[in-house]
């Protein structure tokens, strides 16, 4: 059985294992054809993996430093920092309804903010990051299928190879400079691979 503390240990390195596998997957479902031939120009990519992988370190980084509780309050935060995205790029408005329903989360993330005593300057910038990077990151998944004409498995196919590309190449930097723990003092067998990877 694998430690959880290795996990958090190696958070941005498993990651990148995870996208190496997601990219097995769209390789195969492209060949299955399910995945259509398309093109999304180099700088439109890189924005995008830039975005996603802040949010999936971000978000990985908050909850090793915070208390689940307040993980779980950045990931409520994302409601209205999307909203607020869409407000600005996309001139949406809201309805009535909707920004009391928005202003309700705002208030019960107030509440719990108060009540939980477990977060720290370095968490609570993480979850920050983690939060705002994955606004954009979900506005811009939009904004691509928009542009590009893209099903979510077609930009699956382009931004898995990237992410795990790029997580793999920082990851046990990041994951060292994060926990001072190595990423390969680890005593890898072929049952945690196979735990890693699913």
């Amino acid at each position: 059985m694998l430690c959880p503390i290795y996990f958090c240990a190696a958070a941005t390195t498993l990651t990148g294992l995870h996208f190496a596998t997601t990219t097995l997957l769209t390789v195969l479902l492209r060949w299955l054809g399910y995945i259509q031939d398309s093109h999304i120009p180099l700088p439109d990519l890189l924005k995008f993996v830039l975005f996603a992988n802040f949010s999936i370190v971000g978000m990985n980084v908050s909850l090793m430093w915070n208390s689940v509780g307040f993980y779980q309050i950045a990931k409520l935060s994302m409601i209205p920092v999307s909203c607020f995205l869409e407000v600005v790029f996309d001139k949406v408005r809201y309805s009535r309804d909707t920004k009391l329903s928005i202003l309700l989360v705002l208030l019960g993330v107030a509440v719990c903010t108060v009540t939980d005593v477990s977060v720290n300057v370095k968490g609570f910038l993480a979850a920050v990051i983690a939060v705002w990077s994955t606004a954009l990151q979900q506005y811009y998944v939009h904004f691509l299928q928009r542009k590009h004409s893209l099903g979510s498995f077609d930009l699956l196919g382009h931004t898995a190879p990237v992410q795990a590309a790029s997580l793999l190449l920082a990851g046990p930097f990041v994951d060292y400079w994060l926990t001072e723990k190595k990423v390969y003092a680890y005593n890898y067998t072929t049952v945690s691979m196979v735990r890693f990877l699913s």
